[in-house]
Formats: C-alpha cells, structure tokens, sequence
C-alpha cells in the first residue's frame, strides 16, 4: 500500500506533529508499505531541510511555498500559498494518482481541490491540535468541519476537540512512546534535603504552553528557599526570560537524556508527557485557558499527573511530592504502567484500522 501524508513540517524540524508523522512513517515502512511525506520547505541550518530525499525509508517532498502574503477579494484576505502549493501538487498530480491513501496531518486545505479532481480517492485527516489564540476562531472550527465532512475518517489527538470544534473523531489517540532505553535511571529521587530539585521544562518557550505560569512557580520556589536547578528543551520568543532560572537547550532530538536527570517535568503537550512518563517522571502541567486545561484534564493520564493553572497552587503540589516520596513513587509506577503500552506500533495499528474501513 503507498501513503500519501501532508504535513506542514516534517524532520528535522523538531515538533510533535513531526516526530507523529516520522514515527508513524518509518513503522509502515518496516511493515512493507510505502510512505511519502510531502511537506514545506523551511530555513534551518540544515540543508537537509531543503532537499527532496529520504529518511527512514520515507520518501519526502518539499515544496517551497516562498512567504506567507495575501491578496484582497472583496473583504477576503487569501493566502497566495495555498495557490502555490496547489500548483506544485497539481504538477506532481502522479503522487496522488498513484497513492492507495491520503492521509492530511491537519492541512487538509492543501488537498481541497483534489478531493473533487479525485472524488474516489480515499482521504483522511488526523486533528493534532488547538489554535494558539483562544477562543479557537469561527474560522478555524469551520475549517475543521469541512475538513472532517471531506474526508473519509479521521483521527483526533485528544478527546477535548470533540468537545470545542464538535469534530467526530472516528478514533482518538494521545501519540506514542519509543522503547525506554536500558541505562535510563528510574529511580532517581529527590530524598536529600541538601540535594536541588532538577527540573526540566520542554516545549515553546511561547506563552500558550503555559511558560508563564511556570516561570513564576519558579519564582515562587525561589522566595520559599526550596533550592532547584533549571533546564529547559525548546526555543521561543521567550527564551531571555527563561535563561534567567537556567540553561535552555533549545529543541533536541533525543528528550530521554535530558529527562532521565530531572526529578520533575513541567510539560503541557501530549507527547513530551507521555515521554516523561514513560522515564518514571512527576509531571508538571499548567494551563492557562479552559480548552488547555480540557486539553490535559480529559487524558487518560489526567489522575497521574498535576494540572493547575496557579503557581501557588503547583508550589504546595510541588513541596508535598518532595516531603512524600512514596505518594510520588506511586504517581509514577502507575503512569508508567499505563504509558508503557502506547506504542507507536499501537498508534500505526489504529492507522490501518481506519485505512481498512
């Protein structure tokens, strides 16, 4: 079987939807299928980033889509991208002819007029994530809906869009974790009143992921002498204020390494939590708007984590998991527990299983 996927970025631009895509690709490869990822060119230091190529058995294609500018018609502003992204894909209009399935990460305006062209083609969507600006806009949900009602199935990462863009998913999935490597140490703790709390932050560093609210749990940890050592795994625009409280990294590959030495995570997102989880780790996870704190609160692994969206809050949170060791120690055998079960193969499982309806 040959699978087409849209994504908007794809490896090595480091992100979830791109890690979902490669994880999922390369495992379809490995079963026999062919995969192909057609996705944007984009400006790194890496040159790799801009070639037509091969990773993992995964053919890509990019397109380079130049700058984000629009025309006027009327009081519409519309993107001239998506014009020169259709024009690319209806000059390589083999790729979908030749494709058993079409499977669209979100972008499934890049495969609008072809849904028409190709009325028999199967096509489908999976839902990854939330608009950075809350409320979602009128916009954005009606884009999820035709998007939906277009495609033959779909999957939604995280039962919460269900609830705010009222999509209904055919499946819904949280992502999936690797293999833990075998000198990962799970039973670090923090037990010496000397020691300093190792905390690792990973995500943007933007405002939506809940930056702020954990800068000043730090804050507030500093004036209450509890004694901590700061890292954090990812870049944005608010990396100065964030290298106040310690080292950033900006994003990395391998998030293990980095986990494996803290004794606390403070995430927000899917799969760096799933990660932590998955190394023995207490998660931290704020939210700072009803859809972020759904977005965390209807997760499976909602009970084993803490969600607050006070800094004062996660403080006394954060000083009863230090005084209480076996509670935390329970908190994380049992999310380890169930996280070690959501695999990628489990996650390329739930692909077929839609492909094959």
């Amino acid at each position: 079987m040959t699978i087409l996927f849209f994504s908007r970025l794809f490896y090595p631009h480091i992100g979830g939807v791109e890690r979902h895509v490669l994880e999922v690709g390369k495992r379809l490869v490995e079963k026999g299928h062919r995969a192909i990822v057609i996705t944007e060119e984009y400006q790194s230091k890496d040159s790799s980033a801009k070639v037509t190529g091969e990773v993992e058995g995964i053919k890509i294609h990019r397109i380079d889509v130049g700058e984000e500018n629009f025309f006027s018609f009327g009081k519409l502003r519309i993107s001239k991208k998506k014009f020169r992204i259709w024009w690319w894909l209806w000059q390589h209009k083999d790729l979908i002819k030749t494709a058993d399935v079409i499977h669209c990460h979100d972008v499934f305006f890049w495969y609008l007029p072809f849904r028409f062209i190709y009325p028999n083609k199967k096509v489908y969507t999976i839902f990854h994530g939330y608009e950075t600006k809350f409320p979602p806009s009128k916009k954005a949900i009606l884009i999820r809906k035709i998007s939906e009602r277009l495609s033959w199935g779909n999957i939604c990462v995280g039962d919460y869009i269900k609830k705010w863009y009222g999509t209904k998913p055919t499946y819904t999935t949280y992502g999936g974790v690797g293999i833990l490597p075998i000198n990962t140490n799970t039973t670090n703790k923090y037990q010496s009143k000397n020691k300093k709390l190792k905390i690792l932050f990973i995500g943007r560093l933007e405002e939506d992921t809940g930056l702020l609210i954990y800068l000043k749990t730090l804050e507030l940890l500093k004036i209450k002498k509890i004694s901590f050592e700061f890292e954090a795994c990812g870049d944005g625009s608010l990396r100065g204020e964030v290298e106040q409280y310690g080292m950033v990294y900006g994003f990395v590959k391998n998030l293990d390494s980095y986990i494996n030495k803290a004794d606390l995570v403070f995430s927000s997102s899917y799969l760096s939590i799933l990660q932590s989880l998955l190394n023995k780790r207490l998660v931290i996870a704020a939210y700072n708007n009803p859809l972020k704190e759904d977005y965390l609160k209807m997760a499976p692994f909602a009970k084993w984590i803490v969600i607050e969206n006070s800094p004062e809050k996660l403080v006394r949170k954060i000083k009863y998991f230090i005084r209480h060791l076996e509670d935390r120690m329970r908190f994380v055998n049992k999310a380890h527990e169930w996280v070690k079960d959501q695999t990628w193969d489990n996650v390329v499982k739930l692909y077929i299983r839609l492909w094959k309806l």
